[in-house]
């Protein structure tokens, strides 16, 4: 049985505290960058082939499944208000060894994300620049992200709000422009997209389990709970919140695109699909300050990956699971500035591996800690705090397996080389877990209040 949590715990009196500064509104711009909100065109031409023109219906499908999913996040954050997101939560609901398996999972997850955005940087750079390789472009993209992770969240939230502000008049500017040079505009031509075509329903779902990992890192935000004045207020509105507007924005963007772009295949180039669009609708000019404001977006991505990621190492290094020295604050900015270059020079990797290799190592992880998290939604508040009745049975129970079912049906869209992978990360994380344990005070009890 789990008492509910009086107040968040604070972090032992050891080290110097994570500094809480962050309210409801730096919480959702947190998550909308961790998402990308411009993201939406780096799937736009593969969503938009799989769904036969109607990826807005797919924006539409991934976005319900990723909500229940985010609800039970935020079920999570409210009764487990510490850092760590999924590792916390996984902790509390099935003990130390499930925690730091799904913990070690989510650094699969995280570790690659930033890489991702360390690499579409470097493509769109050389794009827009072509002097200027990719590679130098993906080292510098780096060490900004490495210093900004160490300055910590108080800087952030700043560049946060505004690059989530440029990206939003972006997708508006695209959208009234679409909407007046689209070729033909009729209540149909709107209409169209958001419903399933000849092909019915099936090339829509196949659509949407591709287009929902666009959704990936709206989690991050549970990871910040020790760095929020009111965590369990606010950061489950957060993560809700940041996935519905995440969700709105994918879905009206890619309605824009269907208006300037009705028949999908006169795209030249589907995998840039995004800066064809951008052009047609209007010209060089919002051509090039979309590629800029994406640029600032992937930085401010790839800044909130390591943020993330940095701060579940440091709660497994607080619970001596990994390391202790891992769990060494900043004493300026109190920030977890090991866990945060550790994660920089892992991330060097992407100076050697392609984008696809990058992305085939997110979706595992990603996936586990879901999994997980709705699970634990139902062990801990169904079952353990009895939280029921009509409405605790539908938040607590009923949402939890929507959500669970949502992501195994996720599952069916990895490639056989990501499963791969993935067991073979586990099985490295089983190792480390049992060389840690064997270690004297290597496994510290967590305390979730």
């Amino acid at each position: 049985m789990y008492p509910t949590p009086t107040a968040a715990p604070e972090a032992p009196t050891t080290e110097p505290a994570l500094r809480r500064v962050l309210g409801l509104p730096s919480l959702v711009a947190f998550g909308l960058t961790s998402m990308g909100i411009l993201s939406v065109v780096a799937v736009y031409g593969a969503g938009t082939e799989i769904s036969d023109g109607h990826l807005p219906a797919a924006y539409v499908a991934a976005l319900v499944a990723m909500l229940f999913t985010a609800h039970s996040y935020g079920q999570m954050a409210r009764h487990v208000p510490v850092t760590g997101g999924a590792y916390a939560y996984a902790s509390s609901a099935f003990g130390k060894p499930i925690g730091f398996l799904v913990g070690w999972a989510m650094m699969l997850d995280y570790l690659f994300l930033p890489m991702v955005n360390f690499l579409l940087f470097g493509l769109y750079l050389n794009s827009l620049v072509p002097g200027i390789p990719p590679q130098l472009a993906v080292l510098a993209c780096l060490l900004v992200v490495g210093l900004f992770s160490v300055i910590g969240v108080g800087w952030i939230k700043k560049m946060n709000l505004v690059v989530v502000g440029a990206s939003v008049l972006v997708i508006l500017a695209f959208v009234v422009l679409a909407v007046l040079n689209a070729p033909e505009l009729s209540m149909e031509s709107l209409v169209r997209p958001l419903t399933p075509g000849a092909g019915g329903i099936a090339p829509v779902m196949a659509a949407a389990a591709i287009v929902a990992f666009a959704f990936l890192g709206f989690d991050g935000v549970s990871t910040l709970s020790e760095e929020t004045r009111h965590p369990k207020r606010d950061v489950p509105r957060g993560i809700i919140l940041s996935t519905l507007f995440a969700g709105l924005g994918y879905t009206l963007f890619s309605v824009a695109g269907s208006l300037i772009a009705p028949d999908w295949r006169s795209i030249a180039n589907l995998d840039a699909a995004g800066t064809e669009l951008m052009q047609r609708a209007g010209g060089d000019v919002l051509m090039v300050v979309f590629v800029l404001v994406n640029l600032g977006g992937l930085v401010l991505c790839g800044t909130a990956a390591q943020m993330s990621v940095s701060r579940v190492i440091y709660a497994m290094g607080r619970d001596r699971i990994l390391p202790g020295i891992l769990a060494k604050l900043q004493p300026r900015f109190r920030t977890p500035f090991v866990a945060a270059l550790l994660v920089s020079a892992v991330s060097l990797v992407a100076l050697f591996i392609t984008l696809e290799q990058a992305v085939y190592m997110i979706n595992f992880g990603a996936l586990i800690a879901f999994a997980v998290v709705n699970l634990a939604t139902i062990k801990v508040l169904f079952f353990d705090l009895r939280s029921r009745g009509f409405r605790g049975t539908a938040r607590n129970l009923v949402l939890p397996v929507l959500g669970f079912a949502s992501v195994a049906w996720l599952w069916t869209s990895l490639a056989w080389f990501t499963y791969l992978l993935g067991a073979a990360w586990l099985v490295v994380g089983l190792v480390v877990f049992l060389a840690r344990r064997r270690r004297p005070g290597g496994l510290e009890t967590l305390d979730f209040g």
